[in-house]
This record gives structure tokens, C-alpha cells and sequence, in this order.
């Protein structure tokens, strides 16, 4: 076996946790799919968890028409399954709600209008880090979202906080949507970003913030390969530390 599948073969041995938060379009999901992708891990989503139940809530009319009925949203939540199923046609995993593939769905620019105001109820936050760190319990994860590093892993073994400049965040989301054929104007994309940025930074429950201890990644002028580059080698070295 040469040293690059040795390498491969202890990274793989020792599991790690590894959290990845950050502002919205930073590309944490590409990034740690990645990730995941490169250590034989599990990816989650987390956000993708907020942005179903958000789904959920406007197809049953309790979000998105003024006046939420949060009372509604919080009685159904024992009925809101997510779950997380890899589509080996694209190498990646895509989100069901109840049973139903939403990966595209919840992306679109009237689930992102809502699914700050949805994430800052306590029932729902509470009960989607319970999901979360249940699919953590044996390590050999990968998860991205808000909060990741500083409420549901705070004992993260790698946190990352992902930043990018508010121009170059509305470009990586129009082009996204673009590319599923969903028709926006560029500066809508940004103004949503912007006061997603407001609302996930000034919220009351499990705001945006960067760990202590996370490493600060500005990916505005890199591309994924050179991401990759620079969090593999810090995720070598993070192994060799606990092993020695």
C-alpha cells in the first residue's frame, strides 16, 4: 500500500466530527460534501432540515401569507419526518420531507424568504439539533449550517467558519438557481442575502457566530480545489496531533 492510501486508510480510521458553519452562499454545502466525499463520510445538511420544515409550513399555509401560525407549526413537528438519502447518480445526498425529495424545492428564493423567521422558533431549533446529534453519536460526519460548531458540536473535533463577500455570494446563488432554470433577478438574490445575513446574525435563539476555536475560511477568491487542499492537510494534521 503507498503512503497516499495509508494516509487515505488513518484518515478514515479515525472519525472525526467535523462542524462547518458560516453565512449563507458560501458554498459550505458544496464544500462539505467534499469533504464527506473525500473521507468516506456522512454528509448532513442542517440547513436543508430548517429549509423542509420551512417547505412543510408553506404548503400547509402557516408561513408565507403575513401571519405565522407558529402554534400549527409546532403542533405538527412529531409529523415532519427528514431524512437524508445518497443518490448515486450524482454522487450526493439529497433531502426528503415525509418520504417526498425536496432537494430542489427548497431551495428556491420563497423558502429562503422564510426560513430564518421558521429557524428561530425554540420547538423547531430544539428539535432538529436532536436529530442532529443523534446522526453524530459514532463521529465520521460532516455537517454545515448556523449553529453546527457553537450549540448542536460545541466538542466539534474541526470547526470552520466560512465567509465570502455579500457580490460575490448573490453571484454563486444566481447562477445556482440560473442552473435549475429558476427565473430571479441578481439583485433580489443579494437583498435576500443580506437581510438572511441581519436576521441569522441578530436572532434570539442560536445566533450566527463564529466558535472560539473555528478556523475562518474566506472562500471569495478560491476555488473548491484549493479549499480542498487547505482543509485536507489541516484535517492530516488534526489526526496526527490525537495520535500522538
Amino acid at each position: 500500500m503507498n503512503r497516499a492510501n495509508c494516509d487515505k486508510k488513518e484518515e478514515m480510521e479515525k472519525k472525526l466530527i467535523i462542524a462547518i458553519d458560516g453565512y449563507s452562499s458560501c458554498g459550505k454545502s458544496s464544500f462539505a460534501r467534499a469533504i464527506a466525499s473525500e473521507l468516506n463520510y456522512i454528509y448532513i445538511d442542517s440547513g436543508a432540515m430548517y429549509r423542509a420544515v420551512t417547505l412543510y409550513s408553506i404548503r400547509k399555509g402557516y408561513t408565507g401569507n403575513g401571519d405565522q401560525k407558529t402554534g400549527s407549526i409546532i403542533e405538527d413537528l412529531p409529523t415532519i419526518h427528514i431524512s437524508f438519502i445518497y443518490n448515486p447518480d450524482i454522487g450526493s445526498y439529497e433531502t426528503y420531507l415525509n418520504s417526498e425529495n425536496v432537494e430542489d424545492e427548497i431551495r428556491s428564493i420563497e423558502v429562503s424568504s422564510h426560513v430564518s423567521r421558521i429557524s428561530q422558533i425554540h420547538e423547531v431549533r430544539a428539535r432538529m439539533v436532536e436529530l442532529q446529534r443523534q446522526i453524530g453519536v459514532y463521529k465520521g460526519i460532516v455537517m454545515d449550517g448556523r449553529d453546527i460548531g457553537t450549540v448542536v458540536f460545541p466538542d466539534a473535533d474541526l470547526k470552520i467558519f466560512m465567509t465570502a463577500s455579500v457580490d460575490i455570494r448573490a453571484k454563486r446563488r444566481y447562477d445556482e438557481l440560473r442552473g435549475k432554470n429558476i427565473d430571479v433577478d441578481l439583485e433580489e438574490v443579494r437583498m435576500n442575502i443580506i437581510s438572511r445575513d441581519i436576521a441569522d446574525e441578530n436572532r434570539d435563539i442560536s445566533p450566527l457566530r463564529r466558535a472560539d476555536d473555528a478556523l475562518v475560511l474566506d472562500n471569495s477568491r478560491m476555488t473548491v480545489d484549493q479549499q480542498m487542499e487547505w482543509v485536507m492537510k489541516i484535517i492530516r494534521q488534526k489526526i496526527n496531533e490525537d495520535r500522538n
